[in-house]
């Protein structure tokens, strides 16, 4: 293989194949590898673990097609370092060599037969709309569990709904809940998938790209999108989703109206004594005033005073600030509704003039 290429274009090629194969750089045998291979003018970068893959293309200059699989984290760490400009690289299995200006590496590659292959792609491509799937996924990937412990947890449910598909990730302490209207075809009427956060995380950073659409191709055991010339792959969970619906409420007797942002704000404020991510968030509910409050022993308390429109019993909630604060700002719109039973039931948190998104928060007890 031999090809030269700009030192920018093949880093951000790297970077984005690179990220799939990261998490375990000091991996056995090749996963720490990151496999190039170029036909023509088009090289192709991937990156995986196993359970996920990165693939992307780049437009270089190619003079000898070749495939070879380098180690990952050092080549891009080499070409971040070079010198802006053109990159002359060529290898085989024996050796990879990459130079720009007056520097030149040598590097010892993996077998490139031992690369694991992404799974080859049967049946239709659907495609949804870039925005509206990068704003599902902000709003509901930050609600799945990262703890392995109960791996279910770490996915994120498409569900086919009668007007598109239902996006769900909960971690038992919070649950988030988003329809995409209009997405249909998806998924066939009763099919559910369970797709990693991790690779759904992923994705958010592809679709700031600027592409118009998302190709997404359901295997039977994976999951592929497709974002202009970047491909990812991922495993799907095997399991049992959580039954969700039952977790909702349908009444609440107490809402709450108040300005996001300044709800935001004052969460921030306020979390400046809390010992940990933990001390919660007590929320005073009564007519006209809401007073959000830390207090912790050590360090003293704080509180904040916020205009809000609320009808209900006087109560006084208490939440993990963290979660709050996620759960504020997952909501979009100038206003935020918080919707409660009492002090130890879940409360939701929605936009005031949609219904395609809950975010539903346990609280926490307190004295």
């Amino acid at each position: 293989m031999k090809l030269r290429c700009e030192r920018d274009n093949f880093l951000d090629a790297l970077a984005t194949a690179g990220r799939a194969s990261s998490g375990r750089s000091g991996g056995p045998g090749v996963l720490p590898g990151i496999r190039l291979s170029l036909t023509g003018d088009r090289l192709e970068v991937t990156g995986t673990d196993q359970d996920l893959t990165i693939s992307t293309e780049v437009v270089v200059a190619g003079q000898a097609d070749g495939v070879v699989v380098a180690p990952g984290r050092l080549l891009t760490d080499i070409v971040r370092a070079l010198e802006p400009g053109a990159v002359l690289v060529q290898g085989d299995e024996e050796e990879l060599q990459v130079s720009a200006g007056r520097s030149q590496f040598m590097l010892r590659p993996y077998r490139s037969g031992d690369f694991p292959q992404p799974p080859l792609s049967t049946g239709e491509t659907v495609s949804l709309s870039t925005a509206g799937l990068a704003e599902a996924l902000r709003q509901v990937v930050r609600a799945a569990s990262s703890e392995d412990t109960r791996p279910v947890l770490t996915g994120v449910l498409m569900a086919a709904e009668a007007e598109g598909i239902r996006l769900v990730a909960t971690d038992s302490y919070r649950l988030a809940v988003k329809d995409l209207p209009g997405a249909k075809g998806v998924l066939s009427e009763g099919q559910k998938v369970l797709v990693p956060s991790r690779a759904l995380s992923e994705l958010q950073r592809l679709l700031g790209t600027g592409t118009d659409a998302v190709e997404l191709h359901l295997g039977v055991h994976d999951a592929r999108f497709s974002v202009g010339q970047v491909k990812l792959t991922t495993r799907l969970i095997e399991g049992d989703f959580p039954p969700y619906r039952q977790l909702i409420p349908f009444n609440y007797p107490n809402r709450l109206v108040i300005g996001r942002e300044s709800f935001i704000v004052a969460i921030r404020r306020v979390r400046l004594v809390a010992r940990d991510a933990t001390t919660p968030a007590r929320i005073s509910l009564r007519s006209g005033t809401v007073h959000l409050s830390v207090i912790t022993n050590d360090w003293g308390q704080a509180v904040e005073e916020i205009d809000a429109k609320y009808e209900g019993a006087e109560m006084t909630i208490a939440f993990n600030p963290q979660y709050l604060a996620e759960g504020v700002e997952a909501v979009v719109g100038e206003e935020v509704v918080l919707e409660t039973i009492d002090a130890l039931k879940p409360a939701t948190l929605k936009p005031t003039d949609k219904t395609d998104y809950v975010y539903l928060l346990m609280p926490v007890r307190v004295a």
